[in-house]
């Protein structure tokens, strides 16, 4: 049976969004392979990473819930990275919004560490199933989950598994995941389920006006909510050099886009940025909880 590597070199990936209106200048053809030229190469190749939460300035408690988990294996013939990242943010307003996205959590990654642990074991086994297809599954367990633990809540779900220099998302509702890349380009690469980016997405609104807006934090998808759940999920390449950045609404509602950068650009190290990035909004205000989790593959 073909390993895992082979498998995913086959398999075709949708390419990342471009992010407009980019302050600077991005980096030539010329440039950056003069600077991925004198990166020293990283054996095995590993994925590093850093958290950040907090409950904000302005909640009592903590309705985020975040997963982190990454795992090396290196060897003759087997040299490859496997890591799950999840942020989820329960649905403010609703009983038991922190029951809703510790279940969420708990669930997918269980789901899913569970179908990895024969293969990380025993790389020769190979995997028959698409990680897409495992992704929308662990989802639909997750939404379960939910419904059985919290009924009347829901919380948002952002997911990204990594394995060998693929990344998989899944997502519903409004926390995101971006790509940072060293040029100073921030690609949000998942879309807002939430009823302002509808209103924005046709034109009725600007986006101006959507920052502001009363609804900004109604969602129109979110797990838990629904007999029927249709989660995004694609799979891209992991962003080499750059990171990729998972967060709640209490990060990035505040934080702006190119103050993400240079928080993550400035900090020595990726546990330094996360816990940065969460000063950062509170120091906005701190109007929500805030969950961050930067990730970077080595090598």
């Amino acid at each position: 049976m073909k390993s895992i590597i082979d498998w995913l070199r086959g398999k075709k990936t949708k390419p990342l969004s471009a992010q407009e209106n980019v302050n600077t200048i991005p980096l030539g053809d010329e440039q950056m392979a003069d600077k991925l030229a004198r990166i020293p190469r990283i054996e095995p190749q590993q994925i590093v990473y850093g958290c950040g939460q907090s409950v904000g300035k302005s909640r009592d408690h903590n309705e985020d819930y975040i997963l982190a988990f990454s795992v090396t294996v290196g060897g003759e013939g087997n040299n490859y990275p496997f890591g799950l990242f999840i942020v989820a943010d329960g649905m403010g307003g609703h009983q038991y919004g922190e029951i809703a996205s510790a279940a969420a959590v708990r669930t997918l990654a269980g789901y899913l560490l569970k179908r990895f642990h024969p293969y990380l074991m025993d790389p020769s086994k190979g995997m028959d199933e698409p990680l897409q297809d495992l992704m929308r599954a662990a989802i639909q367990e997750s939404q379960r989950a939910v419904t059985q633990a919290a009924p009347g809540s829901g919380t948002t779900l952002t997911a990204a598994l990594v394995l060998g220099q693929q990344v998989t998302i899944g997502h519903v509702g409004d926390s995101r995941a971006y790509v940072i890349r060293p040029d100073g380009r921030n690609d949000p690469i998942t879309r807002d389920h939430s009823l302002v980016k509808r209103l924005e997405e046709l034109g009725q609104i600007s986006s101006d006006e959507a920052v502001a807006h009363p609804q900004r934090n109604v969602l129109y998808r979110a797990v838990g909510q629904g007999e029927v759940l249709e989660a995004d999920i694609f799979t891209a390449p992991f962003p080499q050099p750059g990171h990729l950045l998972l967060c709640s609404d209490g990060l990035w509602s505040v934080v702006p886009d190119d103050n993400l950068f240079k928080i993550v650009k400035e900090s020595p190290n990726l546990q330094t940025a996360c816990q940065d990035l969460v000063a950062a909004a509170n120091n906005a205000g701190g109007p929500d909880n805030i969950s961050v989790i930067l990730v970077q593959l080595l090598g």
